[in-house]
């Protein structure tokens, strides 16, 4: 089990990639936080799921986990929780300046999960799509898809979706489905022929639109 742990570990420090730009970030506002021995905690909730969510927090000296791994740089650490090693695997921590000021920039391929293989079912890869990009699209108006059933015709497959929250009776759901999720399904796989929206909007409580 040690082995293992510790190549997993090894794994992520040599895979994930913290941008000379970011560094300069994380100096600037250690520097303002002023306070001797203060780092940086990186943490995932729900990682590897369709919730992720990452947050760079202050970490005092000596208030890791231990089973936190650092990132020791000239002048501080970055702490990754140990929780979180898996969804940060070949990440890219960077900072983008724009006219206001600059925003924190993590590219992580794994953050909300692995892409089933393309052996598997299609049922699999096709919600593995809609809970890595297609809902948390969704989720700025409130809303959500998801699948009833996939039917099987001799020119391929349908995909038949269930809207809910605001997606639930908004007028632009047909739009959504047509142009937005039927578009990224089909360029994902080219044995879907149809996405096929089972809902019944006029029973919608709270649409977005």
């Amino acid at each position: 089990m040690a082995k293992v742990i510790k190549e997993s570990v090894g794994k992520i420090l040599d895979s994930l990639v913290v941008t000379e730009a970011a560094k300069t970030h994380f100096r600037q506002l250690l520097k303002r936080e002023d306070v001797l021995g203060m780092n940086l905690r990186v943490k995932i909730s729900h990682p590897e799921t369709a919730h992720a969510e990452v947050s760079v927090t202050f970490c005092p000296q000596g208030e890791e986990e231990v089973t936190d791994i650092p990132f020791d740089f000239e002048d501080f650490t970055l702490f990754i929780d140990g929780d979180s090693k898996g969804a940060l695997e070949a990440a890219t921590i960077d900072f983008k300046e724009d006219k206001v000021g600059g925003q924190l920039s993590i590219k992580a391929p794994f953050l909300k999960g692995r892409a089933p293989a393309t052996e598997s079912p299609l049922q699999e890869r096709v919600q593995f799509v809609i809970d890595s990009e297609i809902n948390p699209n969704l989720a700025s108006h409130g809303g959500r898809v998801a699948i009833t059933e996939i039917l099987q015709k001799p020119e391929g497959f349908v995909v038949v979706l269930q809207f809910g929250g605001g997606c639930h009776g908004c007028g632009m759901a047909g739009v959504t489905l047509k142009h937005g999720i039927e578009r990224t399904l089909k360029e994902k796989f080219s044995e879907i022929v149809e996405i096929r929206d089972a809902t019944d909007h006029t029973t919608g409580e709270d649409p977005y639109c």
